[in-house]
């Protein structure tokens, strides 16, 4: 596995990306990206000045995972936006490594905070079909994983829960927010 800019890779590969993205979110989050259109768009914005834009690629150039970074707070801190790896090739370190990967980019860039937005739309935890208010912030601490929702992948990459936000995608459809410092390592 080899990790490479997507823009330096050319139209064959962004295809995939965006096919790989449009799949992958379909029953987690399908208004994310409801068609090959939206995705397109998604992944060609990602390449855009000054963003970040990421592959995984295997030896015959097929690509096993995406990531991208949006650089916010005149570049102190990125967003991790969106990750995405093959459903056939998960739980190879493939995100972890493109992970790892931003995270150096980003570093070098003088970032000091990566975070990344974890929507739940599809009731993976035990935030989901909820009103959280009031105290959002107590029922973000006691979370709980009810159906592989990517956040506790997050959190062994030494993210840290930083907050919510509820109903972000409709009634009790929150996003989960977290963070991780960039200064420490």
């Amino acid at each position: 596995m080899q990790i490479v800019d997507l823009a330096e890779r050319g139209d064959k590969l962004i295809r995939q990306v965006a096919v790989m993205l449009l799949e992958t979110f379909r029953n987690i989050s399908p208004e994310a990206w409801p068609d090959m259109d939206a995705a397109m768009h998604e992944v060609q914005d990602s390449l855009g000045p000054g963003r970040l834009s990421r592959v995984a690629v295997d030896p015959d150039n097929n690509v096993l995972g995406w990531i991208g970074g949006i650089p916010q707070y005149r570049g102190h801190v990125w967003e991790l936006h969106p990750l995405v790896v093959r459903p056939e090739d998960r739980e190879k370190g493939i995100g972890r490594a493109l992970v790892q990967d931003l995270e150096t980019l980003v570093r070098k860039r003088g970032a000091l905070t990566l975070w990344v937005g974890a929507d739940d739309e599809s009731g993976q935890t035990s935030l989901a079909g909820m009103d959280l208010f009031p105290g959002p912030l107590e029922k973000l601490e006691k979370i709980r994983n009810i159906n592989r929702h990517p956040y506790e992948f997050y959190l062994k990459l030494g993210f840290e829960l930083v907050g919510v936000m509820p109903d972000a995608n409709g009634p009790g459809k929150p996003d989960i927010y977290l963070a991780k410092s960039l200064r420490r390592q």
